[in-house]
């Protein structure tokens, strides 16, 4: 059984992969529970000096990294390159933090002193996706490291060449032999890694439906899960709102990563008042997005990252005019090699059509013209996903009423969803639970203790 590389650009194959068998998978386990057992103890200040070296290792490798990242998926080079600024960055901001993050938190009691204390939980398994192939890793791993946890990553299917990248910078850096691995294996295995009694928890970014299958399965073993899973995220543009500014944001919001990122901004909830004036300079604004080949610079929309993917997303577009939604820009896949799509505006999508009901994950657009901030929170909601939310307005006031109304992980007002090593990320209903990053992400995967000892009395 093989595992193949495809540049989505051409459709060729890059590299192919023979999978991992259960030798490979045993000595991985082995390897990693070894080796965490001495990373635990391995004192702060040195298990933050590896982040430090992985920050380094990955700035000093940006553009041989962000190369492969654009040829094994597709995102626009400038994006790739951005990708690996922001996991040194994150590296870079747990060693900085960690150490207060992590810190012992004494609490006087009548009869004795207690601390509540952090210790790590073991070896996680990180099951990651295709769309952001070192990111998603990294801002998983720099907390989990820090705390002192090893981690076995299971990759997308798609992006093998990444997966053995991530070994190389962990490798280069100088982690400890055995202590982050990569396993390149099929689907069925997943479920084996979870139910292994080496494996003490499990982070998973993918899709709603996988998100499931994998929390049934870490469930039935009584592991710690964090998920973070789909999105439909609701942009609402109240009448009041700056609309040249709002228009130009939400084309950053809707078709960054080509449209295929969870966080995207995906239906734009627009007032009706400036409902057309917003919809033609989101619409001009997306026509000028230069389409082509990701490794130039000038290029903003690179290839889909899969043919079934374009393949669905067109569906979701057929579907969407059929039912009586506008097509403004775009709507054909792109003629020539390569899973190529336009930057795609829909505009008077209702609830009950597909690209307002499904989540769109890649470069297309659902306008939905409301009669006001009420209306906008009830659709902003009327979705089974609960990940990020944009309000634009220059009532602030209003715009804390509105976010404290709508169901989802983060709300910024007047600005683009985007994650922050500072701040948690994460959803709500389908789109997970648990939180990355922040505070809340360094403890995710700790075992937070409770020690108490009696004081002695004259």
């Amino acid at each position: 059984m093989s595992i193949l590389s495809i540049d989505p650009t051409t459709g060729a194959e890059l590299a192919r992969y023979e999978v991992d068998g259960p030798a490979e998978v045993e000595a991985a386990l082995a390897a990693a529970a070894t080796a965490q057992r001495t990373w635990r103890r391995t004192p702060l200040v040195e298990r933050t000096a590896l982040l430090r070296e992985i920050a380094r290792v990955l700035r000093a490798g940006r553009e041989r990294y962000a190369r492969l990242i654009t040829a094994e998926m597709g995102k626009p080079i400038t994006e790739a390159e951005a990708e690996i600024d922001k996991c040194a960055l994150t590296c870079e901001h747990y060693a900085e933090h960690a150490a207060g993050l992590l810190a012992d938190r004494p609490v006087r009691t009548e009869d004795g002193a207690a601390v509540v204390v952090c210790e790590p939980l073991g070896v996680v398994l990180a099951v990651m996706p295709w769309n952001y192939p070192f990111w998603q890793f990294f801002r998983f791993a720099a907390p989990a490291l820090a705390a002192g946890n090893g981690t076995i990553l299971k990759h997308a299917g798609n992006v093998p060449q990444c997966a053995r990248a991530i070994d190389a910078v962990l490798r280069d850096a100088g982690a400890p032999a055995g202590l982050c691995r990569s396993l390149l294996v099929e689907v069925p295995v997943v479920a084996e890694l979870i139910a292994d009694d080496r494996i003490a928890a499990v982070t998973l970014t993918g899709s709603t439906e996988v998100g499931a299958i994998v929390a049934g399965q870490a469930g039935n073993a009584l592991k710690k899960q964090v998920l973070e899973l789909g999105g439909s995220d609701p942009f609402l543009v109240l009448a009041d709102a700056d609309v040249p500014a709002a228009a130009a944001a939400a084309v950053r919001a809707r078709f960054t990563n080509v449209g295929q990122s969870c966080v995207n901004a995906k239906r734009f909830l627009v007032a009706e008042p400036i409902a057309e004036e917003f919809a033609a300079a989101f619409t001009a604004a997306a026509e000028a997005l230069p389409v082509g080949d990701p490794t130039d610079p000038a290029t903003r929309i690179g290839p889909m990252a899969r043919a079934n993917l374009r393949d669905a997303l067109h569906d979701q577009v057929l579907r969407t005019i059929a039912a009586g939604a506008r097509l403004r820009t775009g709507g054909e896949p792109v003629p020539g090699p390569g899973f190529h799509y336009p930057p795609t505006v829909l505009d008077h999508v209702e609830p009950g059509m597909a690209a307002f009901d499904e989540e769109t994950f890649g470069p297309v657009a659902a306008i939905t013209r409301v009669s006001g901030a009420e209306q906008a929170v009830e659709l902003a909601n009327r979705t089974e996903f609960g990940l990020g939310a944009a309000v634009w307005t220059r009532d602030v006031a209003l715009a804390r009423r509105i976010a404290a109304e709508i169901d989802a992980g983060a709300v910024f007002v007047n600005g683009v969803v985007a994650s922050d090593p500072r701040l948690p990320f994460g959803g709500v209903k389908k789109s997970g639970y648990g939180r990355e990053l922040g505070a809340e992400g360094i403890r995710e995967f700790v075992n937070v203790k409770t020690l108490w000892i009696r004081e002695e009395r004259p």
